[in-house]
Parts: C-alpha cells; structure tokens; sequence
C-alpha cells in the first residue's frame, strides 16, 4: 500500500502544478472563462481522485481481512461529476462546459502519463 500512497501523492503533485499553471492562464490572459472551467473541473477531478485512492486503500484492506468487499464509489464520483456540471451550466458567464468536461479527465491523464513515465522508468533499471 505504501506504494499506492506514493503514486497518489505524485500524480497529486503533477496536478497540482496543473493548477498552478491554469491559475497563472486565468490571471494573466483574456481567457478567463477558459481557465476558469479548467480549474473548476480539475478541482473536481482531484476530489474524484482522492475518493477513489482512499476506497481503493479501504478495498485493499479488506480483502486483506477477508471482509465484505464494499464498492469503490463510483456513484459518489458521478455525483461530483455531476456537480461541476451543474455548476458550469448554472453560470455560463463564468464557466464554459467544454473545459470542465476536460478538466474532470485531467486526473485520469495524469495517471496514465504517470504510467508510462514509471514504466519507462523501471525499464531503463532493468537494462
């Protein structure tokens, strides 16, 4: 599990710079509504993230108990999914569906760009 915390933190991180890059975007250039929807929807999306990092943790330790295994959550992240839907449609002025919707994947490609760059990684050990 120590591993899986590890890999959480990271891709937390990378996302983390994310923001910090589409919060520059949105203070310095005229695409405010742009970047504003990107920050919502990635905010979002590290929320999504976080649930399931700590019911993947909760899952993994009850197979190692040998408990009822419950579900990881996908109902809950729907639901934030569907919030920050909401919340863009609610006020176009400020927010535009478009990057919303891609700011809910970007922890999703973080984690696969975090993939491959471990792989190549530990294949680049192991030569």
């Amino acid at each position: 599990m120590e591993k899986f915390q590890q890999m959480f933190l990271r891709q937390l991180k990378y996302i983390l710079y994310l923001l910090s890059l589409y919060t520059l975007g949105w203070g310095f250039t005229a695409y405010k509504t742009f970047f504003l929807s990107l920050i919502l929807g990635t905010v979002i999306s590290v929320l999504m993230l976080w649930s399931l990092t700590r019911k993947i943790a909760k899952l993994g330790q009850a197979v190692l108990e040998r408990k009822k295994v419950r579900t990881i959550g996908t109902l809950s992240r729907l639901a934030l999914a569907a919030l920050a839907a909401a919340i863009a449609l609610k006020y176009p002025q400020y927010f535009a569906i478009v990057p919303v919707v891609l700011g809910l994947m970007t922890s999703y490609i973080v984690i696969i760009i975090d993939f491959l760059l471990q792989r190549l990684k530990n294949n680049g050990e192991h030569v």
